[in-house]
């Protein structure tokens, strides 16, 4: 092997040990974007994989709805519900599965669209 194919092939290996260092010392500095931090790497010291995940803490798919107000209000919502069960008149049936399953009687209830 020639002077120069040494010195490259050094050369990598030398990129590859460093570029694996500098990764292995970044995924231990996490990420402060938010309140909660999860993450995980996988690999050898040859090829190192890491992943990070932050956000804010809580469940994202859960809504808060603000209570009715007054009465009126209260009352309102009432009617709007009695309208809509009415109209749609929801029915739980299970499938060949087992699986509970509400049918409709008008089309666009599946979707909370009904009489308004």
């Amino acid at each position: 092997m020639s002077a120069s194919r040494c010195a490259e092939a050094a050369s990598r290996t030398t990129a590859r040990i460093g570029a694996a260092l500098f990764l292995s010392i970044l995924a231990l500095t996490p990420a402060r974007a938010g309140s909660v931090t999860n993450s995980g790497c996988v690999g050898s010291w040859a090829s190192y994989n890491c992943a990070q995940v932050s956000a804010e803490g809580g469940n994202p798919y859960v809504r808060l709805v603000p209570e009715p107000l007054g009465e009126n209000e209260r009352g309102q919502l009432a009617a709007r519900d009695r309208r809509w069960l009415d109209h749609c008149h929801p029915v739980v049936q299970y499938d060949r599965y087992g699986v509970a399953r509400y049918r409709y009687s008008a089309a666009g209830c599946e979707f909370g669209v009904g009489a308004e």
